[in-house]
């Protein structure tokens, strides 16, 4: 009987990191169904502030509280802590975020706490992983990385190391906030200059965003284009507003991410809109494409090129 092929020979999964709550849950609902073990120890996660690793925390492991402050969440005492201090793991998943707590208690504190949980069969599931490593040295048996693209690695002892991940993600980070920011100006121009509600769904492009319509719209890219680039040229601030909105300047507007996107619309580096609507004839849907940080013509054919 042929050996069947599990997780274990992953090497690499990679996403495009979705800029929405429902989306970032929904992906990491998909990963923790694809790629955990209900044996794995421990889960180390990377990314930075505003990447969405909470929420895809909550996607993989649904029901876990978890320990920072991203919801103005604030458990004292560390759960994780209490337990390794009594030598009684109660629970059989902890979260901790190393970077949140460095602020209450040292790192190498930490470190411990984790060995000794993973050591009583326990599952610790840690954000900000690459802090810890260096005093840790256990890697974890799932690495993900949230940059413009989620990484999933099961690393061995020839790597993956965090700091291999940390590098990619910290870097590439920036385009998806960029790209947000120029999607999230774009749909207000369509929706509230021209009074255009028909965009269906977004979706995602190598450094940009896609936008989908079921009819051609009569709109003129180059038009969006320019009334973007005002915006953009405007250096207005871009402040969170809550869960659903956020803050243009002076203008509210809905955003399904609030969390990720750049400080002020001119951060927002060398924008450009397809000047053609691309149909997809499977889904017999009309895309408009948004592409930024890329300062080069655009071949349609190469947009995920991963080599650009």
């Amino acid at each position: 009987m042929p050996e069947s092929i599990t997780h274990d020979s992953l090497l690499y999964a990679v996403y495009f990191a979705p800029r929405g709550k429902k989306r970032l849950l929904n992906l990491g609902h998909q990963i923790g169904q694809r790629y955990l073990d209900p044996m794995d120890k421990l889960i180390g996660v990377i990314g930075g502030a505003g990447s969405g690793k909470s929420l895809l925390i909550n996607g993989m492991f649904p029901g876990l509280e978890l320990t920072n402050d991203d919801a103005g969440i604030n458990i004292r005492p560390l759960p994780l802590l209490a337990h390794a201090e009594d030598g009684e793991f109660i629970s059989h998943t902890y979260h901790v975020d190393i970077r949140f707590e460095m602020a209450f208690t040292p790192v190498y504190q930490l470190a411990d706490a984790v060995k000794e949980a993973v050591s009583h069969g326990r599952r610790v599931v840690i954000e900000h992983f690459e802090l810890i490593y260096p005093l840790l040295q256990i890697n974890a048996e799932v690495l993900i990385g949230l940059g413009e693209e989620v990484i999933l690695t099961r690393p061995n002892i020839f790597g993956p190391l965090p700091e291999e991940i940390s590098k990619i993600v910290f870097k590439s980070l920036n385009y998806r906030r960029m790209a947000h920011t120029a999607e999230d100006l774009t749909e207000m121009v369509i929706r509230k200059e021209l009074g255009f509600s028909g965009i269906l769904q977004h979706d995602d492009v190598k450094h940009g965003f896609v936008m989908e319509f079921l009819e051609k719209p009569g709109f003129d890219p180059a038009w969006i284009e320019q009334r973007v680039a005002d915006y953009i040229q405007q250096d207005l601030d871009i402040q969170y507003g809550d869960e659903g909105h956020i803050s243009i300047g002076a203008i509210s507007i809905p955003c399904t991410g609030p969390r990720i996107h750049v400080r002020n619309t001119g951060e927002v580096k060398n924008f450009q809109l397809i000047k053609e609507f691309k149909y997809e004839p499977i889904s017999k849907l009309y895309l408009l494409v948004g592409l930024v940080g890329a300062d080069r013509p655009v071949n349609l054919a190469d947009l995920n090129d991963l080599s650009l």
